[in-house]
């Protein structure tokens, strides 16, 4: 049932949106002080006085970055975007789940990741989803259990991954109608975008789409398959058209990284229409991984700076999964900030991390969030004194190795069923190579020195 604050909140956003459109610059300033209204925790506080800083220059990034919203976002998008994402996810939905963390004795994360689907109509190079069995497949009532159940917790925020999640289309749209108060994302090939589907998102306004890329042409169809690249930019195209807010996700590695961190790149991806994007590493899951698709300091400190240096030029949101730990604090999974559920239902810290001793078709979503494996995360959370070193697995494998066998984990790959040491092992070479260089970037951006870990030479 929704609340009658998210029921006052929603008029009370229209009315401020029409107010906005009447002049964007002047009257964004205004509307940022009705939002400040709702910022009950400090973070809500530090992140206003943040906006209403940099929004005071129409030349400054932000200000541009917001420009773009009111200006390429359809009304319907615009307005679900600022009382979903902002106002009933962040403002109201992080008090309610801190009160539930001290009630429940677990933390309540701010998203969860789902997978919909294991199915694909793809079979690209290196994916970590290569390893689930094709054939498996959330009911919709189990996605509908899930996203009830997490709403009472403070949830509002919702992803999905598979496999193809858009394979599952129909079901996905019903579920962010009957939704209504959520955000819900989506990372898609982009392949199963039509000009139909397109329609569906700019009726229902709460579900943007992160869309595949792995560069340009040569970079995206070596890895996705023929043909694959020309599909992304169509299904750009038909969004843009119809004023969807979404952005692009690329997973960058030795054969890419050069491409995807070009300023060529970020600016094709935003002229297309693109208002974020996320870039994630490659991760070698998978008895049979590629090991020379791992990036080495010098690839991954490259994206480290060219992430940086789009943020300050360009007005479209850019983070990258690993190397943005800094401003979250290391590692955000395990329940923390996000956690994932496949299609199998298997219960996971991570995407990356195919471990687990629960399943959701067994359990209720708070008990998932209060189990062993979770525990153990958030009790060795951060991993490592330095953010620019978040992951258990990529930067400490032996945390990873610690935690899965405290409490018996059991891997939830069943074409191969990799073992924790298995898959740890890979990693160990990569973690102290990033090491030496992590040390330096994180020395650099703090004033406070501390000793490197290690004997860098």
């Amino acid at each position: 049932m929704e609340s009658i604050k998210s029921k006052i909140t929603k008029i009370a956003v229209k009315e401020g949106l029409k107010y906005i459109e009447k002049d964007t610059q002047e009257n964004t300033a205004k509307l940022i002080q009705w939002v400040e209204k709702f910022a009950a925790l400090d973070d809500h506080k530090k992140a206003i006085a943040w906006v209403k800083k940099n929004i005071k220059d129409s030349d400054s990034i932000p200000a541009k970055f917001i420009n773009r919203i009111f200006t390429e976002v359809n009304p319907r998008c615009r307005e679900k975007l600022l009382t979903n994402f902002i106002v009933q996810s962040y403002f109201i939905g992080r008090p309610k789940a801190f009160e539930n963390e001290k009630k429940y004795n677990c933390k309540i994360p701010w998203a969860i990741l789902i997978d919909p689907t294991s199915a694909c109509n793809l079979k690209c190079k290196g994916c970590w989803a290569a390893e689930y069995n094709k054939t498996d497949s959330l009911s919709y009532e189990t996605l509908d259990r899930i996203i009830t159940e997490g709403k009472e917790l403070g949830i509002y925020a919702y992803l999905y991954s598979g496999g193809e999640p858009l394979m599952r289309k129909k079901d996905l749209i019903k579920l962010a109608e009957k939704h209504d108060e959520c955000i819900f994302l989506a990372f898609t090939n982009g392949t199963l975008i039509d000009e139909q589907f397109a329609d569906e998102l700019a009726r229902v306004g709460n579900f943007t789409l992160a869309l595949s890329v792995e560069g340009f042409k040569d970079e995206t169809d070596l890895r996705r398959g023929n043909l694959s690249f020309d599909y992304i930019m169509k299904a750009m195209d038909i969004l843009k058209k119809r004023g969807i807010f979404f952005g692009f996700s690329t997973c960058y590695h030795p054969q890419n990284v050069d491409a995807v961190s070009s300023n060529a790149y970020l600016d094709m991806v935003m002229e297309k229409g693109c208002l974020y994007g996320w870039y994630f590493t490659y991760m070698p899951l998978g008895k049979d991984a590629v090991l020379d698709l791992i990036c080495s300091p010098e690839e991954r400190e490259k994206m480290y700076h060219a992430v940086r240096e789009s943020r300050r030029t360009r007005p479209m949101f850019v983070l990258d999964f690993w190397n943005d730990g800094e401003y979250v604090d290391g590692c955000i999974a395990g329940g923390r900030n996000y956690f994932h559920i496949n299609a199998n239902g298997d219960v996971e810290p991570c995407a990356f991390i195919h471990y687990s001793n629960v399943n959701i078709k067994d359990v209720s979503l708070l008990e998932a969030l209060q189990c062993d494996l979770f525990k153990e995360y958030q009790t060795k959370q951060p991993f490592n004194h330095n953010h620019l070193m978040p992951c258990p697995l990529l930067d400490n494998p032996d945390k990873l190795l610690e935690m899965v066998n405290a409490v018996c984990a059991k891997s939830t790959q069943p074409l191969d069923k990799e073992s924790v040491e298995c898959l740890t092992r890979k990693c160990i070479v990569p973690s102290i190579k990033w090491q030496c260089t992590a040390e330096r970037l994180w020395n650099e951006r703090n004033q406070e020195k501390e000793p490197p870990t290690v004997a860098c030479k």
